[in-house]
């Protein structure tokens, strides 16, 4: 059983940035991250390959969050800039075991989740 450790979220003012950072258990993941906003569905943010080769980006993200890896640590990050209070949501990272290289955006192709980490933006 893979486990996943979020942390990173907090309270930060529109502008600002926050980092996130998503641990697991073993290595060789493809990894993504999720948010759900309060009354919303879950949507994908970001998605990166098990090597670190191939990233995929939201549309309402690209050019100021970053997905990156630290294969290392077994450690994915979500660097977030320039936040908007639309960005507010519990934010999940998750994994799939895979070595093909392929990124994942469809949150049923993940086999497991993270606990969750609330980021709120303030205006």
């Amino acid at each position: 059983q893979v486990q996943l450790v979020e942390s990173g979220g907090g309270l930060v003012q529109a502008g600002g940035s926050l980092r996130l950072s998503c641990t697991a258990s073993l290595s060789r993941y493809a990894m993504g991250w999720f948010r759900q906003a309060p009354g919303k569905e879950r949507e994908f943010v970001a998605a990166i390959s098990w090597s670190g080769g191939r990233t995929y980006y939201a549309d309402s993200v690209k050019g100021r969050f970053t997905i990156f890896g630290d294969n290392a640590k077994n450690t994915v990050y979500l660097q977030m800039n320039s936040l908007k209070p639309e960005d507010t949501a519990v934010y999940y990272c998750a994994a799939r075991e895979d070595y093909s290289g392929i990124v994942y955006i469809a949150g049923a192709r993940y086999d497991y989740w993270g606990q969750g980490t609330q980021v709120t933006v303030s205006s």
